[in-house]
């Protein structure tokens, strides 16, 4: 009765965290971040991602608080809030435009002449230049070509969302399921990159889409932790095992509710998940909800000293954090 009743609890904050979210979802966009491929290490993808936005909301006003003199200061030396304005919005201009330039792709070369390694083959599967792909096959380069990590183009092309690479490498022969040094297949890539096309296409073609990475995560689980809710949709419509467990024991709705994924949670809830699993720790779904309201309560009693915020654009504007990329292992 008690769990029952726990459970409750925790579905009545789940939702009202949603509502937030979708809220605050109409104020601004909401982006995924991915890390490169040679800085992936999996415990960074299932642990070290954004906090609760409530509870980064709650640290970041009492960072406002603290810096309010120091913005009043800072507007009577620019000149007034006029200039205060401008010159942030140039410093966001510039911001875009150098984010823009790195996002270009080269150029395809017209005409490939020479052989083509097997590094320039591994590039232009991540930068989309076909005719790189076709040469290194024409001449008989095998498509399970790898680099150090045993990471192939298919594993490259399927984080990026090439299609037309993708198709080729897979009428070549490539194998759909190779696995990395940790043991990712290109599945776990594609949902990483929140390509659902991709997802679908290596789908048709016999990829598994219950095959597990070295941490015994399934692609589910890396796109529940990634936040890409088509990919976990589209896996929910397949009747895949929802209550499936990783290394630590934790479900896709243990991930959901750790890295507060609140439409993943209702989606995985709607399909049946169990609230009262247990992993390793013997916490559930439902404990760590639970550990959403002890956190808020921390902080408002012990605010952290934090980076100073301007007071204008809000402190928790965006109630995300970025993870910071770490050496691959």
């Amino acid at each position: 009765m008690a769990g029952s009743e726990e459970v409750q609890r925790a579905t009545a904050l789940i939702e009202e965290r949603l509502a937030q979210e979708e809220e605050n979802e109409k104020h601004r966009g909401t982006t995924h971040q991915k890390l490169p491929m040679d800085m992936l290490v999996l415990e960074d993808e299932k642990h070290h991602r954004p906090q609760s936005p409530s509870l980064q909301k709650v640290k970041g006003q009492e960072r406002v608080r603290k810096t309010s003199l120091d913005l009043r200061r800072e507007i009577i030396d620019v000149g007034g809030i006029q200039n205060l304005i401008q010159l942030r919005k140039k410093r966001k201009q510039k911001k875009r435009e150098a984010l823009a330039a790195s996002q270009e792709p080269p150029p395809e070369p017209e005409e490939i002449t020479g052989p083509v390694d097997a590094e320039t083959f591994l590039k232009a599967a991540v930068e989309g230049q076909m005719k790189v792909i076709e040469k290194f096959l024409e001449d008989g380069g095998s498509p399970d070509t790898c680099d150090q990590f045993h990471r192939t183009a298919l594993h490259r092309a399927s984080l990026e969302g090439h299609m037309e690479i993708l198709e080729k490498l897979l009428e070549s022969g490539v194998t759909v399921d190779f696995q990395d040094r940790l043991d990712c297949t290109a599945m776990h890539w594609a949902c990483r990159g929140g390509h659902l096309e991709v997802v679908k296409l290596l789908q048709s073609r016999g990829a598994d889409t219950n095959v597990k990475d070295k941490l015994l995560s399934t692609p589910l689980h890396v796109a529940v932790r990634t936040g890409h809710v088509e990919i976990v949709e589209h896996f929910l419509s397949l009747g895949l095992d929802i209550n499936a467990k990783d290394r630590e024991g934790d479900s896709a709705l243990h991930d959901a509710v750790r890295l507060n994924r609140y439409k993943i949670i209702k989606l995985l809830l709607l399909h049946g998940a169990d609230m009262m699993s247990k992993n390793l720790e013997g916490k559930t779904p439902t404990d760590l909800v639970q550990l959403w309201q002890a956190d808020t309560r921390h902080a408002l009693e012990y605010p952290e000293p934090g980076s100073e915020q301007n007071g204008l654009e809000g402190a928790a504007e965006s109630g995300r954090e970025t993870p910071q990329p770490v050496a691959a292992q």
